[in-house]
């Protein structure tokens, strides 16, 4: 009887109705019709209210939906209870149907309201998205570079960055950062990193000097709990001379063409954090066919089951597998291979390829 009259009375004022049993039916329908509003009773055969609101919660894809308690238990034990297990209100029998509308209409232009708030989020994020990515280099427009790269961030904007520049003839520039925390924020920092990097771009900035200039104004752009990793990479493509600095990132791995493969590891501080820095450079020579791969620790850390050192050893036998397929494509056979079926992504993840 109360399910009839809660059917007429909302149908009478417009609005479309489903009728459930029973909290498993219920949850049924929730999944296959996503409902905007759920008007839930406590005692039910079977599960209890309490019970079908808990496992609605519990599912993603049923979580947002707001519930509405209907109980002739009208003790605050019992309303607790119910706001406690998710639900947004508590309405006692015997209902009236014009309290009852009035609940639903509260609840719906709520969720609406956030619904809003949420696509004029989601809307920010992509523009911010989009200009992040607008200012990330391809292969196609410094093809002399001869890099390919593979960039997934965890949320529309990331706090991975990379950028790729020509110092001059045979001279170019690889950097690759990682800024601690994602979204917005670390999306604006990203931009503020290739402004200053690209201040450096000439040979008459050192690798080192280019990071501490970054260094020099993170310090003072950055929050107390973040900071910077990076590591740059110049390479002379006619004498074949190797210069990288790292400052506090993974270790750069390096492929040569006979399928020997080097950890060039540098352990110095992340930028923005000290206000001395250290920096330690490693110069080797790399020749015709040498590959040299830079990325973020998002990507070995993504390999289910294992450590740091056990993602890095298994991030280059996949460097080594794919030494001789195309660079580009190679980038993302790897990236693909190291993840081997990882559905879930817990950073961004990052993976630069060089080919001399």
């Amino acid at each position: 009887m109360n399910v009839d009259l809660l059917q007429y009375v909302l149908n009478a004022e417009g609005f479309r109705t489903l009728r459930a049993e029973d909290g498993a039916v219920a949850r049924r329908l929730s999944l296959s019709e996503a409902p905007d509003l759920i008007l839930l009773d406590v005692v039910m055969p079977g599960e209890s209210g309490f019970e079908t609101c808990a496992a609605l919660k519990s599912d993603p894809r049923t979580a947002d939906i707001p519930i509405i308690f209907l109980s002739a238990l009208d003790d605050v034990k019992s309303k607790v209870r119910g706001l406690k297990a998710g639900g947004v209100d508590f309405v006692s029998k015997p209902v009236h149907g014009e309290e009852v509308l009035a609940r639903v209409r509260v609840h719906l232009r709520i969720r609406e309201n956030n619904r809003s708030m949420m696509r004029e989020q989601q809307a920010r994020l992509e523009q911010l998205r989009d200009a992040q990515r607008a200012i990330l280099v391809q292969p196609e427009d410094c093809p002399a570079a001869n890099f390919g790269v593979f960039f997934e961030p965890l949320e529309e904007a990331g706090g991975d960055f990379y950028d790729v520049v020509s110092l001059g003839g045979e001279l170019f520039g690889y950097f690759v950062a990682d800024v601690s925390g994602h979204g917005s924020r670390a999306a604006f920092l990203t931009a503020a990193v290739k402004a200053l990097l690209r201040q450096y771009s000439s040979p008459v900035f050192s690798p080192e000097d280019a990071m501490r200039g970054v260094d020099a104004v993170m310090r003072q752009m950055l929050s107390d709990e973040q900071y910077l990793t990076a590591s740059y990479a110049r390479l002379n493509r006619a004498s074949g001379r190797l210069t990288v600095v790292g400052a506090g990132h993974p270790p750069l791995i390096v492929i040569r063409a006979a399928g020997k493969a080097e950890l060039v590891e540098m352990d110095g501080d992340p930028l923005g954090s000290f206000g001395a820095l250290t920096l330690q450079s490693r110069k080797l020579h790399v020749g015709p066919g040498d590959r040299f791969y830079m990325f973020s620790d998002g990507l070995i850390e993504a390999i289910p089951g294992s450590g740091r050192r056990e993602g890095v050893s298994r991030l280059v036998e996949a460097c080594v597998a794919y030494r001789k397929a195309p660079l580009r494509s190679s980038v993302e056979a790897i990236v693909a291979t190291v993840r081997s079926g990882e559905e879930t992504v817990a950073d961004d993840l990052l993976l630069l390829g060089v080919e001399v």
